[in-house]
């Protein structure tokens, strides 16, 4: 067992940046508004997304280099059109992985300190461990999360659904043209943005630096791990949404701090009373490790696009970027604050609209000379992957077409 830990890292670096907004907040709203309803939704994202997430950690594995090399063998114009895309969003992305956090700290610690205050204090605190633990104290620091995550999430899923007062409806629906936003949300996010499998690819390279022995076998085990993990969660807090506030008549408020107290009282409704520190530790470790994992991927991604485009033109660019993103967050959170729902809702739709980008540059490198042979997709996942960027292009139309 102990070396099959040693073994996963990245995979579980990945759940801990997908497992954040998507599910503790996309999800339980998702089981609040519908019940049951966009089952079908969740696993149908999960399993159309699976390949382009996948074709991360297996292209670097198999090259020896992130994705992002491999962009710039496509052409240079894929890495500008990169470079554009993330600096467009990781501003929003940041902020609204942040508030959450920030929300929560403030309902677990009470407000004695301002929601503003907790934004700058958990950012500073993320800058302090990503400077001075770097890649090998995330990778630590991500087991023991996603597996304390894992486990009050399961019981507190069992726990609802004994308390659970007559039958449980499992017909699936299809929002109509008023919810259809909410839809692309819930999915744009779920399991995450699948620019996340660049940064997989990234730390997929940090990752064999310290562990030679991590093959791209090793790599695909570490990452089917990570991805199931998102997806039962993601199913739990659905299931929680569902069974404690759908047809309650409550509705979650917009406002980060008022959200965070009716997330953690629903748990405790399950649970009881006593789970209230133990839950809201929970919820608070699983937003901290999103806001973690996004503070230092963005800027290493932002980094290496910077090198590989300009050259060593920036010293030291990875602080350059962390620096540049806490700065963007403060002054958007200052801004915005009290539009949490808004600021989440334009983060994940963005998230969608430029999913099937990086689907369709994803798969052709993967398919192309670039990759060995003997890494490059089966039949089946060749299969899978046009039906998934026909799914993510069909669904972005529609949406834009319905605006």
């Amino acid at each position: 067992m102990a070396f099959s830990l040693k073994k996963i890292g990245p995979g579980l670096l990945f759940a801990g940046a997908a497992i954040g907004v998507s599910h503790l907040v996309q999800s339980t709203r998702a089981g609040a508004d519908f019940g049951f309803g966009l089952i079908w939704a969740l696993l149908l994202v999960n399993i159309f997304k699976y390949p382009f997430f996948q074709f991360g950690p297996r292209y670097a594995i198999a090259t020896g280099e992130t994705l992002l090399d491999g962009y710039k063998k496509l052409g240079k114009g894929v890495l500008i059109v990169y470079f554009i895309l993330t600096f467009a969003t990781m501003f929003t992305i940041q902020t609204a992985v942040t508030i959450v956090t920030a929300g929560l700290a403030s309902s677990i610690f009470g407000d004695y300190i301002s929601t503003e205050l907790w934004t700058v204090i958990i950012l500073i605190i993320c800058f302090v461990i990503l400077i001075i633990g770097k890649y090998n104290f995330l990778d630590k620091l991500m087991k023991f999360i996603i597996i304390t995550l894992t486990i009050s999430t399961i019981v507190s899923v069992f726990f609802a659904l004994k308390n659970a007062s007559g039958p449980t409806s499992l017909t699936q629906v299809f929002p109509n043209a008023m919810e259809f936003g909410f839809l692309i949300a819930f999915m744009g996010w779920m399991p995450a943005p699948l620019d996340i499998s660049i940064w997989h690819s990234l730390w997929a390279i940090e990752k064999q630096k310290s562990e030679k022995e991590f093959s791209v076998k090793s790599s695909l085990f570490d990452f089917n791990v990570g991805y199931l993990a998102t997806i039962i969660l993601g199913l739990g807090f659905m299931t929680l949404g569902a069974l404690v506030m759908f047809q309650s008549g409550d509705n979650f408020s917009e406002k980060a701090g008022t959200f965070s107290n009716q997330l953690i009282s629903m748990y405790t409704k399950s649970l009881g009373n006593w789970s209230y520190i133990i839950i809201g530790i929970a919820a608070f470790t699983t937003m901290f490790s999103t806001t973690l994992t996004t503070l230092d991927a963005s800027p290493r991604a932002m980094a290496k696009t910077t090198q590989l485009l300009f050259g060593n033109i920036i010293k030291r660019s990875y602080l350059f970027w962390i620096l540049i993103l806490i700065s963007g967050t403060i002054l958007i959170f200052l801004y915005f604050q009290s539009e949490m729902g808004l600021l989440i809702k334009i983060a994940t739709v963005l998230s969608f609209l430029t999913a099937p980008f990086y689907a369709i540059i994803n798969y052709r490198l993967i398919s192309s000379k670039h990759t060995p042979k003997e890494w490059q997709p089966s039949l089946k996942l060749h299969v899978l992957s046009w039906l998934g960027i026909l799914f993510l292009i069909g669904f972005s139309v529609w949406y834009l077409t319905t605006l």
